[in-house]
């Protein structure tokens, strides 16, 4: 989220809700997972069958990225396929590794320090169910992590005012400890797991997050608000089944926007803007310098760093 500004956002999420044009048709994209995702592999692969393109799913035993070979020679190799190379990594220097060889977009579909995609599916939620971000409140209930993180940037792009409770150690500078504190008056109330893919679980950690559940009782304390979770949910630990399963719950849909924000973010990295309506969008794609130079290159390599 930080090599995005405000109005690259505010594309994204208007090409979001638009029809896809085929700009990646008869082409491919790289989907390389070192993390397991059903949300990320199923949204990134209709998204890009979506806009005509052909999904490849990579894992790390196929590639051997920086033992068997190294990050350069497996990043331009995968480039004289791909138009658009994502990865899903525990390392966010390896992206930043891959950006660096200048061959083709790399698009960061999570990293050990940033999620991106989530984000943006966030925000297109939070529009969809309360009219405006500019203005909006979220608090988020837990660990500052990867998610809270580009949510809080993505939060600061549009307007929208972002609010962490943590326990302490678990959280941001400025983080408040007091749940019922940070929920007053929000929009939207989010969590995410106690312990994220990878993460050490321990008794400790465990009761240390055990006050930061969300429950009925808090969300009684925001009568007005949405509860957004990133999935997957423990029922019974970081909210309860009432919360995540009740009216006021918008999971499914921010599970559904997945999908829609990977096109819209695939089609802004092609170079495609919103409502352009001239019916050429692929050819412009191929031939423009606005974003990434001409297909199947990147000719300036500050444009091809890790830009969402």
């Amino acid at each position: 989220m930080a090599d995005l500004g405000a109005a690259d956002v505010e594309a994204i999420l208007a090409l979001s809700e638009q029809p896809a044009p085929r700009v990646l048709q008869d082409k491919g994209v790289a989907l390389y997972f070192e993390k397991p995702s059903a949300r990320t592999r199923n949204s990134m692969e209709l998204a890009t069958a979506q806009l005509g393109g052909h999904p490849v799913y990579l894992q790390p035993a196929e590639l051997g990225i920086g033992s068997r070979e190294s990050v350069e020679d497996v990043t331009r190799t995968l480039a004289c396929y791909h138009s658009i190379i994502a990865a899903r990594v525990f390392d966010h220097g390896l992206l930043q590794e891959m950006a660096a060889v200048n061959a083709a977009p790399v698009l960061n579909m999570l990293s050990g320090t940033d999620h991106p995609l989530q984000a943006l599916a966030d925000l297109l939620t939070m529009k969809q169910l309360t009219g405006r971000l500019e203005g909006a409140r979220v608090a988020f209930i837990g660990e500052g992590n990867n998610v809270s993180r580009s949510l809080a940037q993505a939060c600061a792009l549009v307007g929208a005012e972002f609010v962490i409770a943590s326990p302490a150690g678990y959280g941001f500078e400025g983080s408040t400890n007091d749940p019922a504190e940070a929920v007053k008056g929000a929009d939207v109330v989010y969590t995410d797991v106690w312990v994220s893919m990878g993460g050490e679980e321990s008794a400790e950690r465990r009761a240390a997050f055990e006050p930061f559940q969300v429950d009925e009782a808090l969300m009684a304390l925001a009568p007005d608000a949405w509860f957004m979770h990133c999935l997957p949910a423990r029922r019974g630990e970081e909210v309860t089944a009432p919360v995540i399963d009740g009216p006021r719950s918008a999971v499914w849909r921010q599970a559904e926007n997945r999908m829609h924000t990977a096109r819209g973010a695939m089609l802004w990295m092609m170079g495609v803007t919103p409502q352009s309506g001239s019916g050429n969008e692929q050819e412009e794609a191929e031939g423009s310098t606005r974003l990434f130079g001409r297909a199947g290159h990147v000719d300036h390599p500050q444009m091809a760093a890790d830009r969402i």
